[in-house]
């Protein structure tokens, strides 16, 4: 009997590699990629479960449901991140540190 390929096993991967990939993008992107990427994986582990021996490519759901998580958490991280220092200095503090780091490195 030929095994089958898991069902987006390979966009699960995909999906947790960006969710990290993306975390720097006020946590937002990587958040939304990550969420999905855990959700595809809990579709294709309940998959796969039910017949293990139909289906190759549970690896790549279990690696890029680690991704994923680890993902969320650095998206979140930097989201909280990035809303304390929104609080803490606002729109007019946040443009001063970044013109001020222009000045140092002459950019």
């Amino acid at each position: 009997m030929e095994q089958e390929k898991l069902p987006n096993a390979t966009l699960i991967l995909v999906f947790g590699i960006v969710s990290i990939v993306t975390c720097c993008c006020y946590g937002v992107l990587g958040l939304i990629f990550g969420i999905i990427a855990v959700i595809l994986a809990n579709k294709a582990k309940a998959i796969y479960l039910e017949n293990p021996e139909q289906y190759s490519g549970y690896q790549n759901v279990k690696i890029g449901n680690i991704l994923a998580i680890i993902g969320i958490v650095l998206n979140l991280l930097y989201m909280i991140y990035v809303i304390v220092l929104f609080s803490k200095l606002g729109m007019d503090g946040i443009m001063e540190m970044n013109e001020r780091v222009l000045e140092e490195y002459g950019v």
